[in-house]
């Protein structure tokens, strides 16, 4: 079983447990209030379902031990160490932590979408069957400013 040692967390926590007992089913907020709590481009791209620029986020190559939490709510969602890079120029990860991510087929049936399954903000897609060396054969293709990075050292509350 995986622990949050150095987080802050009780350390007979899972990961499965923690998400079950933080992420509420949901987190609803007025247009307004996500306006007062998120940058603009936070908004447009978590609120609004846009895309952040291939190769100009943060967290595309980033590998610091420790989780990534939805901006919008806080939310943990995926960890470290299911992240890889798969030279798309977004964040890549083969898997989101147990339920907390939903996953939803574009209009057009070409890709699905991922997103926070607490507050609904738009992290990005998901692609299957790429090829890549991953347990899931999966890429989660992320926006980084969808995600906010929390280090494994950190006794930041998650």
């Amino acid at each position: 079983m995986e622990s949050f040692l150095g987080t802050g967390i009780d350390s007979s926590l899972t990961f499965a447990k923690f998400v079950h007992l933080t992420a509420p089913n949901s987190v609803e907020k007025s247009e307004e209030e996500w306006r007062a709590i998120l940058s603009p481009e936070q908004f447009r791209i978590v609120r609004q379902k846009s895309t952040e620029p291939r190769g100009t986020g943060e967290y595309d190559k980033f590998y610091d031990e420790g989780i990534y939490n939805c901006t919008g709510c806080g939310t943990p969602l995926y960890k470290s160490t299911t992240k890889f890079d798969s030279g798309c120029g977004w964040p890549a990860f083969f898997e989101g932590l147990p339920g907390a991510i939903n996953r939803t087929p574009d209009p057009d049936g070409r890709r699905t979408e991922i997103t926070c399954a607490a507050c609904g903000g738009h992290l990005g897609h998901v692609f299957k069957g790429e090829g890549f060396k991953t347990p899931t054969d999966e890429r989660h293709r992320v926006n980084s400013v969808s995600v906010k990075f929390v280090p494994a050292n950190s006794s930041a509350s998650l």
